[in-house]
């Protein structure tokens, strides 16, 4: 029997807490392993319960989900983060995005919703918003190579890598490419492990950074 992924809950408002497990544990895949009211909290228990996933609230007292983030993906880089917001504010969410999250859910989303997406992340197969994408390209332009570096990836890979660019997910690049999703998936984890990568947000860093994507 397949491990249910462990997700630690860091919220200030208790309430909040409870409505977040109420939909997790619906599903016998997810298992809630620590709760945090704060930033510093969230730091302390990640250590603790090493857990596969946050979910984090972004305004908290004491330490704000942000800074929360930044320091546990410095201590704990195999953390996936998830920022939970009422709103779809850019602004925050791509500041989370730059120090490590994979993502973020709206409070407001179906539970349906938020259990897709969990998994999405968990597998490393969530993609980012088209304009997340975008903004986060343009913050590295001061470091982009001035001369474009030899990829190591393979034609096929270097399709892949420009769909993952524009913000496409699994499902959607194994529609533009007629290949299928499973073929999708191996793709992007050799891309990964090729580039010693860990991830989507990191692989449009470093493919930007090289010159072997535009913005």
């Amino acid at each position: 029997m397949t491990q249910p992924i462990r997700i630690m809950l860091a919220d200030d408002h208790a309430h909040a807490r409870e409505a977040m497990k109420d939909i997790i544990t619906a599903d016998a895949s997810f298992k809630i392993v620590g709760e945090a009211a704060n930033g510093l909290e969230a730091i302390r228990l990640a250590e603790q319960c090493m857990p596969d996933l946050i979910l984090m609230d972004i305004r908290m007292p004491e330490m704000d989900g942000l800074e929360a983030t930044k320091t546990i993906k410095e201590r704990f880089p195999y953390v996936k983060i998830i920022m939970v917001t009422v709103s779809g504010d850019i602004t925050n969410l791509f500041e989370a995005i730059k120090r490590g999250a994979q993502g973020y859910l709206l409070k407001n989303l179906s539970p349906a919703s938020w259990h897709e997406y969990l998994r999405a992340v968990a597998f490393d197969e969530a993609p980012m918003s088209r304009e997340v994408a975008v903004r986060l390209l343009r913050e590295f332009t001061a470091v982009k190579s001035s001369v474009p570096e030899k990829s190591p990836l393979t034609s096929r890979e270097k399709e892949i890598l420009e769909c993952v660019a524009r913000g496409r997910s699994n499902k959607e690049i194994s529609d533009d490419l007629d290949i299928s999703e499973h073929t999708v998936k191996n793709h992007l984890k050799n891309i990964l492990h090729k580039l010693h990568l860990d991830n989507r947000v990191q692989l449009m860093r470093y493919a930007y950074q090289k010159g072997w994507i535009e913005a």
